[in-house]
């Protein structure tokens, strides 16, 4: 029943039919049209929007497409860019990976004209920014589309093909700048975008940019980036921005040093010769030496680091929806595995945290009891949860329309033949928001989804679809969610749960507390 149940999935999103034509910018493609059982859309698949970066282009900024003759093929996904196999939640469609990768894909109301003046999401995906690609179904665009709006998911360069800086990059550079080759693409996908947009029906004057974890802190880059800041109407982020207390940009110099040291340990005497290094080569030194995919201060996007762009308010001047889930990150990572105990939360908290007591008295728990739920809050906020906060708090003093979320809903256990974790979750685990947020839930078959699960979809799909029409996410027939103050006193931030609700966010003085605490950790 389960492997119907995928195939029917899989069917539904991406099932060949009869072809539609689109005019873009460097010559005609042909897509496939999606069948559904409601509004129709068309999809364009694996468009390429950048040449591919191999050979000599290989840690080059994106170069523009060759313009092509005839009519070209849209109807499958593009390569992934080149990844491990690391996240076991990625159901990619793609046919495997390759450094010939910089494509996109577009999802449009059936039949939708030039002309037609339709909003237009641009959608990044997750992964660390070493793995992941836009052919994931939590990502398909087609629930999306049947609301009336132009979608797009796209690859860019992930890890040491996508993030590698060196002194002989940086030495070759008109700008003397390197790495940060992902976040070029993902500039040039939405040039092409902005060029494209009006082909598919989408008005490039309304293209909301959004992600997912390392896609949600590219998008607070994005806003950042003098190179994009002003090529958006709007941003979503889920869970994730580049911003302390956890995550701050490299400066250049010491990006320059790391790579160097990468390029030693991997055998390649020169530039030339790590060119012509095999990808796979490449890849598996990536593994060997665990390389971190790091966003650079590299002095052509990103001229500083984002919280001082933000603190200025040089940062995009667009309505901002923004959050995270409520467990973001597991008790189990405060005590290493250790009983959920006083004492061993105390010893936790020491171990990670030069001041331990402060942040114990901001995350307390009285008794045994009280340690998962503590301990979860500090881990959820230590990884990633205060630094969204922190991307939050500052746009909304722009005087910015700023939207707060807290995703509480957890997901219903995994079926068979998944296995579900030994230590069962007590909130919303960290990506569990995506499928309901795109209107995605039956793109995943792993989960035995409620009439409860299917009620806050449609809420909190309402919510995205409606921002990204208006900049403002209610609408008729959803509960309100008001935007936070520009100022201080009672801050709204919604609840998202099965019954989605604003409330004061009272953890609003926590974050001030303990934001500056968790940056300040044992080395």
């Amino acid at each position: 029943m389960r492997l119907a149940t995928w195939g029917m999935a899989v069917g539904l999103l991406a099932a060949p039919a009869m072809a539609q034509r689109v005019q873009v910018a460097n010559g005609a493609i042909e897509g496939t049209h999606v069948s559904t059982a409601a509004t129709p859309v068309d999809a364009f698949l694996g468009i390429p929007y950048a040449a591919a970066p191999i050979g000599p282009l290989r840690w080059q900024p994106p170069r523009p497409v060759a313009q092509w003759t005839g009519v070209r093929k849209a109807d499958r996904f593009g390569a992934r860019c080149m990844q491990q196999p690391l996240f076991a939640d990625m159901k990619f469609r793609s046919p495997g990976i390759s450094e010939d990768c910089l494509t996109l894909n577009v999802w449009t109301p059936a039949g939708a004209k030039p002309g037609a003046r339709l909003p237009v999401l641009f959608y990044i995906h997750g992964g660390g920014a070493i793995a992941g690609d836009g052919s994931e179904l939590r990502y398909d665009g087609a629930a999306m589309a049947q609301k009336g709006i132009v979608v797009v998911t796209i690859n860019y360069r992930l890890g040491a093909f996508g993030f590698l800086a060196t002194s002989a990059l940086a030495a070759e550079s008109p700008t003397h700048s390197a790495g940060n080759y992902g976040l070029l693409d993902q500039a040039a996908a939405l040039a092409w975008v902005r060029r494209n947009a009006a082909a598919f029906g989408g008005d490039p004057a309304r293209i909301t940019i959004g992600g997912e974890s390392a896609g949600s802190m590219s998008v607070s880059v994005l806003m950042t980036s003098p190179l994009t800041r002003t090529q958006f109407a709007g941003a979503i982020g889920e869970s994730g921005g580049v911003l302390p207390p956890t995550f701050r940009p490299k400066p250049l110099a010491v990006a320059t040093k790391d790579g160097d040291g990468f390029t030693v340990a991997a055998g390649a005497p020169s530039l030339d010769a790590l060119r012509a290094m095999p990808a796979e080569a490449l890849l598996a030194a990536q593994g060997m030496q665990r390389f971190r995919a790091d966003f650079i201060v590299d002095g052509q996007f990103l001229m500083e680091p984002p919280i001082d762009t933000y603190t200025a308010g040089r940062a995009a001047r667009v309505p901002l929806l923004v959050g995270a889930n409520s467990q973001e990150g597991s008790w189990t990572s405060i005590l290493a595995g250790q009983p959920p105990t006083v004492a061993n939360y105390r010893a936790g908290v020491a171990k990670l945290f030069t001041d331990p007591d402060a942040l114990l008295a901001l995350y307390p728990a009285k008794s045994d009891a009280d340690v998962p739920v503590a301990a979860t809050a500090l881990a959820s906020d230590a990884f990633l949860g205060a630094s969204t906060w922190q991307w939050f708090d500052l746009h909304r003093r722009m005087r910015q329309p700023t939207y707060y979320y807290h995703f509480a809903h957890p997901r219903p256990a995994a079926l068979p033949p998944l296995t579900n974790p030994d230590v069962p979750p007590i909130g919303a685990v960290h990506s569990a928001e995506i499928e309901y947020a795109l209107g995605n839930l039956d793109t995943n078959p792993a989960y035995a989804w409620t009439a409860d699960d299917r009620r806050i979809s449609t809420v909190f799909q309402g919510n995205f679809a409606a921002f990204i029409k208006t900049g403002n996410p209610n609408a008729a027939g959803l509960p309100n969610w008001s935007p936070a103050p520009s100022g201080e006193g009672v801050i709204p931030r919604q609840i998202v749960d099965v019954q989605t609700r604003s409330e004061p966010f009272v953890e609003q003085a926590r974050y001030v507390a303990a934001t500056p605490l968790l940056e300040r950790r044992v080395p």
